[in-house]
């Protein structure tokens, strides 16, 4: 249990607007123990970490490119977030080493106010076994609860995982595809 004055210490380290309602433990289905919350400005070296851990189908999966190592902006425009039109939470577990991301899930506003655009990756290890399942519907309430009523993903036509995902999970309204890409709008059930 935490005094008062270390709780005002850990609140003085969290980002304006960090919502400290969001989070859970989750358990999978092997029965492993992970942590879901919000992103803050200091998980981005594991941000770094989880991208270098990606195979390279699942990096190109998520950012339809491959790179040696994510961009350093990019690295901290994800770990930066407002918590309203752009937000983001992490799926973590504790290592011996300390705490290691293995999966994130997004939501960023779109040219629609009540749209938000959504993107998820897991650590291939953390694929299939449920926390596709659990971050999908955690971003999609936070949205809800920040006034989203529909999404959009932009998903590779080949990455049948996540296409699944969505069409198990969610109610598309819209699928369109050019190029090899499936552009899909859809709202929670």
């Amino acid at each position: 249990m935490f005094d008062e004055v270390e709780r005002y210490a850990i609140a003085k380290l969290l980002p304006d607007g960090y919502p400290r309602s969001i989070g859970r433990d989750v358990r999978l289905d092997n029965g492993e123990s992970l942590r879901i919350r919000p992103i803050r400005p200091d998980d981005e070296p594991r941000l770094v970490a989880l991208y270098d851990r990606l195979s390279r189908l699942t990096a190109y999966q998520r950012f339809f490119a491959v790179k040696r190592r994510l961009p350093t902006e990019w690295v901290h425009n994800f770990a930066n977030v407002d918590y309203r039109s752009r937000l983001a939470l992490v799926a973590e577990r504790e290592t011996v080493a300390g705490i290691e991301v293995v999966g994130v899930g997004r939501y960023e506003p779109t040219e629609h106010e009540t749209t938000g655009e959504v993107a998820f990756v897991l650590e291939d290890g953390y694929q299939g076994r449920g926390l596709g399942v659990v971050l999908l519907d955690e971003v999609l309430n936070a949205g809800i609860e920040r006034g989203l009523t529909r999404f959009r993903a932009y998903v590779l036509a080949e990455n049948h995982r996540m296409l699944r995902l969505l069409a198990r999970h969610t109610r598309i309204i819209e699928r369109k595809i050019e190029q090899g890409e499936v552009a899909v709008l859809f709202e929670p059930r």
